[in-house]
């Protein structure tokens, strides 16, 4: 998201973004998490061409149902119509026959989740779409979309300092085998320590977020702090222990975190090869209560 939407957007490049994604391919990092609403339409078509002669060694998944504006005003629509009409501007912007992983980005309060996710399954069967998940969906509504087509995957925010979706969501995946793809496993960049005293510009997606007022940043320089601590015992950074920890919530979990820059993106996935000890899982577990909503 954060290569053409959102955050930094000063420092947006897209010929540094495409070698980010070629280096993930390199290193087997396949899954390519993208959506319509990141622009919108800007982030699809940069992975499109990101992916141009190398389709076969990425997993794309995208999303439709948001309806995004440069001001950050996000609309609901997942109509049956616009979920058509949206599946087939994802699949011209990305270049590809077939979507491998279509996700319903979020829930439409005027339109019931059945008949999304009915039209989603539709897709399936038409060949357009191999798979189909949901994005920040409710344990209720997750089990109705089952009733009507199997859910390959579940995608919502997982990290240090937010773990809602582990009290029912998670376990739901874990017993279904059900994919649970964490997106803002970093806190949106928190958890890695480099945004400590760090003022965000207005068209940084964070600078209207309650969590990054100076006030709760403050508040919440602890958690940092814990994770630092760790990661300095394990010759490790804040970000590869954030990102540990999300790995050891269980094998059905696959964090997805962005970066623009090839540096961090090597040192996310380098997270993979470290263990956290029972001892350093019990003390990020006891970190105290996030200050600030989400949203």
């Amino acid at each position: 998201m954060g290569m053409t939407f959102a955050y930094d957007i000063s420092e947006q490049d897209d010929a540094a973004s495409i070698e980010v994604i070629h280096r993930a391919l390199d290193i087997g990092v396949d899954l390519l998490d993208t959506a319509d609403a990141y622009g919108p339409f800007t982030n699809e078509e940069l992975v499109g061409k990101a992916i141009r002669g190398r389709r076969d060694e990425a997993v794309i998944a995208t999303k439709c149902g948001v309806v995004s504006s440069p001001d950050f005003n996000h609309g609901r629509n997942a109509s049956p119509d616009y979920i058509r009409d949206s599946c087939e501007g994802s699949l011209r912007r990305l270049g590809v026959d077939a979507i491998d992983l279509y996700q319903l980005h979020r829930v439409d309060p005027l339109t019931p989740i059945e008949e999304s996710w009915a039209t989603f399954a539709a897709l399936v069967a038409e060949g357009k779409v191999r798979a189909i998940g949901l994005s920040e969906v409710t344990l209720d509504e997750l089990k109705r979309c089952q009733a009507i087509h199997p859910v390959s995957s579940v995608q919502s925010e997982l990290s240090l300092w937010t773990r809602d979706w582990t009290v029912d969501v998670l376990p739901w995946c874990r017993d279904n085998n059900v994919a649970f793809l964490a997106f803002s496993p970093l806190g949106r960049g928190f958890l890695t320590g480099a945004m400590t005293g760090r003022h965000f510009a207005a068209d940084d997606f964070r600078s209207t977020l309650p969590r990054f007022s100076p006030e709760a940043m403050t508040a919440n320089q602890a958690l940092v702090d814990s994770v630092t601590e760790i990661a300095g015992r394990l010759d490790a950074t804040p970000a590869q222990v954030a990102l540990a920890w999300v790995l050891a919530q269980g094998p059905e979990v696959i964090p997805i975190p962005g970066t623009k820059k090839v540096s961090r993106l090597l040192e996310n996935a380098a997270a993979a090869d470290l263990t956290l000890s029972a001892e350093d899982l019990r003390t990020l577990e006891e970190l105290p209560p996030v200050t600030g909503g989400r949203y």
